[in-house]
């Protein structure tokens, strides 16, 4: 396949003037919110989403992704300077990152991180261009069974990877499904769990949910967890690390790249997890793991270099399959649905210029990111001193302003309320939105194409043994519901016996 000829024409699409500022736009957009603790890229992609009606399909993906990876740098700021992590995915960089800036290495923290950033995204971006339309070209011969046992795997590994508890995981991706369930059925035309309420015949509309989950819940419980002061941090004094700092961190940025890159292609993986497993790594393979915790730069090289890579190549399943691997890309997938573009194998041949374009903006993305993070430094700093209580108020009046521009509906105004309080209290009862969202979304591609499939296997389920993929996926599918029951029965088992040969 030659694919040099369309990645030159996506340089030419990213290039143009327009696409440039809002992918400069994106990055310090996704730089900001990074380092305003609580305000993740999930919840400013929500916010902004109808913001995006107006402007150019190519043009207001490219401005998404940027702030997409631009926030998973900005979390690594206050990580190191306040001890308060962004981002999700910025919580291990507090380790050693905040153990640094305590010795006065606060830029050497900051400099390697943006250079592990920098490599980690480029080397998953490389990625992208040469797998995603690989992945598209076999995914060509998907049809309903092998979209409806991917589906269903999907939802099952959000549930089970993602971090966080796995039973209440489980219990939000059920709702979400549910809610996807209400309004009319498109094969029957019947209304389901609509209550003889009109404005919920069409369904709920995703990005009301997202909204109100990620936007105004994240506010809500935001505002709350930072009620206390915080302390506005000093800028740091030296910017730049040594070059025995940088030679020290290559091979932890290297592994980084690596792991990220794997673990963002999963369903559930995403960044969080794969800073988690790349200070994990980094732990075992050092000489002196007593170093970590204590200010060992390989703590802060190797989780940014993994979330970055991980930020990028979560974009593959979504644009080649059209799978979203995380709440992110939930969001990024109705995105591309509000511009009336359907994500999966054909988009890199009916749009390659949207495909294209956008992969390449996170060439140009990733240049501008390592360019302004340390010189904004300071600025970030003053960012940090405005309190929450002023921002919050004008962020959910731009919300609320958003919700009802969708469709003039109070309505929507109101379902977006109450979903940010349920968006609320699920977070104080430590239950994540980003099981619901993305079982929410993959659960209309679930039902359409288990439908489709006993329509084309005329009811009988003994045709799902006709498609190889089909039985694949489904046996992949039984590895993740009982690989965790039968190695919690062998721990028991072994624990007991371990018992019995104490006591004789």
């Amino acid at each position: 396949m030659d694919i040099f000829g369309p990645v030159i024409e996506g340089f030419g699409t990213v290039l143009e003037p327009s696409n440039l500022l809002y992918c400069f736009i994106g990055v310090l957009v996704g730089m900001l919110i990074g380092v305003l603790p609580g305000l993740g890229p999930a919840a400013t992609m929500a916010i902004l989403l109808p913001m995006t009606f107006g402007i150019e399909p190519v043009t207001a993906i490219i401005m998404l992704a940027g702030i997409f990876y631009g926030a998973q740098y900005g979390g690594t700021i206050t990580s190191v300077l306040l001890r308060l992590p962004g981002e999700a995915s910025s919580v291990v960089t507090v380790f050693d990152g905040f153990q640094m800036a305590k010795q006065g290495r606060a830029g050497a923290a900051l400099g390697v991180a943006a250079v592990g950033s920098f490599i980690g995204g480029t080397a998953s971006i490389l990625g992208l261009t040469f797998l995603a339309p690989l992945i598209a070209g076999f995914a060509l011969d998907f049809g309903p069974p092998e979209y409806a046992a991917l589906s269903l795997l999907g939802v099952t590994l959000v549930a089970t990877i993602s971090s966080g508890n796995k039973v209440k995981a489980l219990i939000a991706a059920a709702v979400g499904v549910f809610l996807a369930m209400v309004g009319r059925d498109v094969f029957t035309g019947t209304e389901r769990f609509t209550f003889d309420n009109l404005s919920l015949s069409d369904g709920i509309d995703f990005v009301t949910v997202a909204m109100g989950l990620f936007g105004l819940g994240e506010i809500l419980y935001n505002l709350e967890e930072r009620h206390k002061a915080m302390a506005a941090p000093d800028k740091p004094k030296r910017v730049w690390p040594t070059r025995g700092e940088l030679r020290q961190s290559a091979p932890a940025i290297g592994r980084g790249s690596i792991l990220g890159f794997l673990l963002g292609i999963l369903p559930g993986g995403g960044a969080t997890i794969s800073s988690l497993a790349a200070y994990g790594v980094e732990k075992k393979v050092a000489k002196d793991p007593s170093r970590f915790g204590k200010g060992a730069i390989e703590g802060v090289a190797g989780p940014e270099s993994a979330n970055n890579a991980a930020a990028t190549s979560s974009f593959i399943p979504l644009l080649s399959l059209g799978i979203p691997a995380n709440a992110t890309m939930a969001l990024m997938f109705g995105a591309l649905l509000i511009q009336g573009i359907t994500p999966g194998p054909l988009l890199v041949s009916d749009e390659p210029e949207l495909f294209w374009g956008v992969v390449n903006s996170m060439y140009i993305g990733n240049i501008l990111l390592l360019i302004m993070a340390i010189p904004l430094i300071g600025v970030f700093v003053k960012i940090l001193s405005v309190r929450p209580a002023i921002l919050a108020p004008i962020t959910v009046l731009i919300t609320l302003i958003g919700a009802y521009t969708i469709k003039n509906s109070v309505f929507d105004v109101g379902l977006v309320v109450l979903f940010g309080v349920i968006g609320y209290l699920m977070k104080k009862a430590g239950f994540e939105p980003g099981p619901l969202v993305l079982a929410f979304v993959l659960a209309e591609l679930l039902e359409s194409s288990v439908r489709r499939s006993l329509i084309l296997f005329e009811g009988d389920l003994g045709g799902v043994f006709t498609r190889p993929i089909t039985v694949t996926l489904l046996f992949v599918f039984l590895v993740v519901i009982f690989l965790p029951i039968i190695q919690k029965m062998l721990g028991s088992a072994k624990a007991k016996s371990k018992s019995k040969e104490l006591v004789s």
